[in-house]
């Protein structure tokens, strides 16, 4: 079993290292990219991500590349739409940043990470940390052809085959929840998920909620009950 000492910070090459900046090789980047994370905003979130397990005692390796990095190539192929494949070349390799996002999302990190921020954001602006109201909608997503058919379905009103995300957000924007289903997933049915998630997330504080036409019908009785 390998021992992963514990970070102190620091960074001898490029913008400021993650807190375990000596249990890994040096970033190096010869671009800078608008998703990239300031300063201030990756102090944030790096005490928030989860300790590698050799850090807990269950051994392992400690991690090859800079969390920071790994997360400035996560947000580059969300905001980018990309295939992980087309990471480019000065992140560290698609692999890893797919296997990374994948065992911290398998772990609840980036809900948890999610909760977090939004809480500091809603006391930074005078608001109580739990919304006591909410916004839900819809949006139909077109889907390549290799997306499962299981995952995928036919919107007849948008004229969208593909998948729908349903989200829920705070008076202020911040996002809550969101759930992903087939594009044919009326929102009166995935909004029962949806408010149960939103219930998970947010607690029972959330008095009430905001919606469109399309969350009508028996939906209302089922949430008053």
């Amino acid at each position: 079993m390998l021992s992963c000492p514990i970070a102190t910070g620091g960074s001898t090459v490029g913008p400021a290292c993650c807190r375990l900046a000596v249990t890994h090789q040096p970033g190096r980047r010869a671009s800078r990219y608008p998703t990239d994370l300031t300063d201030a905003q990756w102090a944030e979130p790096d005490p928030l991500l989860p300790d590698p397990a050799c850090l807990a005692g269950r051994g392992g390796r400690w991690e090859k590349h800079c969390r920071r990095l790994i997360v400035d190539a996560i947000l580059y192929v969300v905001d980018n739409g990309i295939k992980w494949r087309a990471l480019p070349a000065d992140f560290p390799p698609w692999p890893t940043v797919f296997k990374r996002f994948t065992a911290w999302e398998k772990a609840g990190t980036t809900q948890r990470l999610l909760d977090a921020l939004r809480d500091r954001a809603r006391l930074a602006d005078g608001r109580n940390a739990a919304p006591s109201a909410a916004i839900i909608d819809s949006q139909s997503v077109r889907a390549a052809p290799t997306v499962s058919t299981s995952t995928r379905g036919y919107d007849a009103g948008k004229k969208v085959q593909g998948r729908k995300r349903h989200i829920a957000v705070d008076t202020l924007g911040l996002l809550i929840t969101v759930l992903v289903t087939p594009a044919s997933t009326s929102d009166r049915i995935a909004a029962r998920s949806l408010l149960r998630r939103l219930r998970s997330a947010a607690g029972r504080r959330v008095q009430l909620i905001w919606a469109d036409g399309g969350y009508t019908g028996t939906l209302l009785g089922w949430a008053r009950n």
